[in-house]
């Protein structure tokens, strides 16, 4: 029996813009953290291993949260890889396996959604749920989603970011930027979208500014669809697009309108400001998701 309260644990948030580092053992118990931008894969590969080499030895486990798309399936030659990302220079990258030879510890690898759902059903707002999701609405979008108590892997992972949503050219003639399918979720209301339709860094927008009802009324399309789809206990929605406070109510409002009454749950039409929430652990979902994949790496076997 491993007593994962008394170990050391290492977490990386491997993100598009930047990598978080962290040693600890859970939100209480952070030893030592670190951020630096994703350069190239080689550079930014090589920080982190010298972030984590005065602990090498004292780490029981590591735990991986990256972008994607990535290899999850243990079995393949390139488990622990960055596959078809849009990110230059980070297609076909090997994140895990340089850093598990350098370590020489276990390592759990998983999306950055995938762990940052796992950090909140840990200690965040999915404590006591099975089945739910967790949302990033940033750079890019990503969905990780826990089902009967296990995080969803399946054919690949969850690629929440990239389902079609309906979208009237009048209202919206902009085309969207993902270069995988144009107007997709991730190409209509991603922060760079925001940025590239209105000509202007998604935080600089007013609240009153038009931007906010499209951008509600998109991520509440996307939410009904997820609804319908797992039947989540609880939506957590996170990233940087996230802390403008005029948008969560907006995006409540429309996805009741949208399901018009038709799932008939208490958490839907009476208590939705608890159902669409913020994540509880903020912007550290990520980096503490990393950790409780390590954990969960050597809890498993």
């Amino acid at each position: 029996m491993v007593h994962i309260s008394t170990q050391l644990f290492g977490g990386v948030e491997a993100g598009g813009t930047k990598f978080v580092c962290a040693v600890g053992a859970g939100p209480d118990d952070l030893r030592a953290e670190a951020r630096f931008p994703t350069t190239t894969p080689d550079e930014t590969i090589r920080q982190v291993i010298e972030f984590f080499q005065p602990y090498r030895g004292r780490l029981a486990a590591l735990g991986i949260a990256s972008f994607g798309p990535v290899d999850l399936n243990p079995r393949s030659p390139t488990w622990g890889y960055i596959t078809s990302t849009p990110k230059p220079g980070w297609a076909n990258t090997d994140l895990a396996g340089p850093l598990r030879r350098a370590l020489g510890v276990p390592v759990g690898f998983d999306t950055d959604v995938n762990g940052a759902a796992l950090g909140e059903h840990r200690w965040g707002a999915a404590q006591g749920l099975d089945t739910f999701i967790y949302l990033t609405i940033g750079t890019g979008i990503g969905g990780g989603a826990m089902v009967g108590g296990r995080l969803v892997h399946g054919l690949l992972h969850p690629e929440m970011g990239h389902i079609r949503l309906p979208r009237d050219p009048q209202r919206d003639p902009f085309p969207g930027v993902c270069p995988f399918h144009g107007d997709c979720f991730e190409g209509l209301a991603s922060g760079p979208a925001l940025e590239k339709r209105w000509g202007a860094r998604a935080e600089t927008l007013p609240a009153e500014h038009p931007a906010w009802a499209l951008e509600a009324h998109y991520i509440a399309l996307a939410l009904t669809a997820y609804i319908c789809t797992l039947s989540p206990q609880r939506i957590i929605l996170g990233g940087g697009v996230m802390a403008q406070p005029q948008l969560l109510p907006q995006i409540r409002a429309g996805v009741q309108a949208l399901l018009n009454g038709y799932i008939r749950a208490p958490a839907l039409l009476d208590s939705i400001e608890t159902y669409l929430t913020l994540p509880a652990l903020g912007d550290r979902a990520g980096v503490l998701g990393a950790l409780a994949l390590a954990q969960s790496s050597i809890s498993n076997h």
